[in-house]
């Protein structure tokens, strides 16, 4: 099976160096936000210029972009991927997507004669280059099972949760269950460096207590040193999920009061100019 793969940033990096390791080939289409990729084409990748000439030299195209808009346009676009789609090509989405967008993707594709599944990630970039990620899958099973031996290459869990929008809904759902409990933890860390808590004592505390959990564990090195690091993921783009989610949810199909509240409490920080800040630095950028 070959593989193309569109979005080689701090994720698809790690995807596409793991695809290689576990014996495929791979096909690139080569972007300025691409990370460096010295290594891979080392290993043997190759670089195409548009995502159409990806799809046209693959039987399998991640997708591992920024959300919808960037998604439908490397779908839809002049030379985009549907039009070189050959019949049975499977399309792996693995970016964070509205599931409305992803519905409609997902019918294009099956148009032009080929399959679809939503495989969004979890977890950060250090497990995508580990080769340890978490997917969660929507689409049919069949076409999950065809696609599995290049998935298994790097994920650590694959769960099939559902059609085709269902793996978006559900990463929606984490993401904003994620980066609530971060938000909250960060301004209650700014709170008690403000109050004059000792940093340790404040960790150690909720460790033993009802705050512990990953978002604690996320966060410790900068509470305690100040080193956002652990977690490489910008405050603009937990915005980006937070409102996919507001939007997913709508005004109608239950509460989002406290989605409402996440949303303008870190829009704010980035209104504020920190958008490309890591979301660990809200522990600091919290603090009045």
């Amino acid at each position: 099976m070959r593989v193309g793969i569109i979005g080689v940033g701090l994720m698809g990096h790690g995807i596409a160096l793991n695809v290689l390791k576990g014996g495929f080939s791979l096909v690139m289409m080569d972007h300025p936000g691409n990370q460096p990729v010295d290594d891979l084409m080392e290993m043997g990748a190759g670089q195409q210029n548009s995502p159409g000439a990806v799809a046209a030299d693959a039987d399998l195209v991640i997708l591992c972009l920024t959300g919808s808009p960037q998604v439908e346009a490397v779908l839809t676009g002049d030379a985009g991927v549907i039009t070189a789609l050959k019949p049975g090509t499977i399309v792996v989405d693995c970016s964070t997507a509205l599931p409305e967008s992803t519905e409609r993707m997902a019918a294009l594709v099956a148009a032009a004669g080929a399959r679809f599944l939503d495989a969004p990630m979890t977890r950060l970039a250090k497990q995508a280059h580990e080769g340890t990620l978490n997917i969660l899958v929507g689409g049919e099973a069949d076409v999950l099972e065809a696609a599995r031996p290049v998935l298994d290459t790097f994920t650590e869990n694959i769960d099939h949760v559902g059609g085709v929008g269902v793996g978006h809904r559900m990463k929606l759902l984490h993401n904003y269950v994620s980066i609530g409990h971060m938000t909250l933890l960060a301004e209650a860390a700014a709170q008690a460096a403000e109050a004059g808590v000792d940093s340790q004592v404040f960790v150690d505390v909720l460790a033993k207590g009802g705050g512990a959990g990953a978002a604690l564990e996320r966060l410790r090195n900068c509470i305690l040193t100040g080193d956002a690091s652990d977690v490489p993921f910008a405050i603009g783009n937990a915005i980006k999920d937070i409102d996919y989610y507001r939007e997913m949810v709508g005004d109608g199909a239950g509460s989002r009061t406290v989605a409402d509240g996440v949303s303008a409490a870190i829009g704010a920080v980035a209104k504020a100019g920190h958008g490309d800040a890591y979301v660990p630095e809200l522990t600091r950028l919290f603090r009045s």
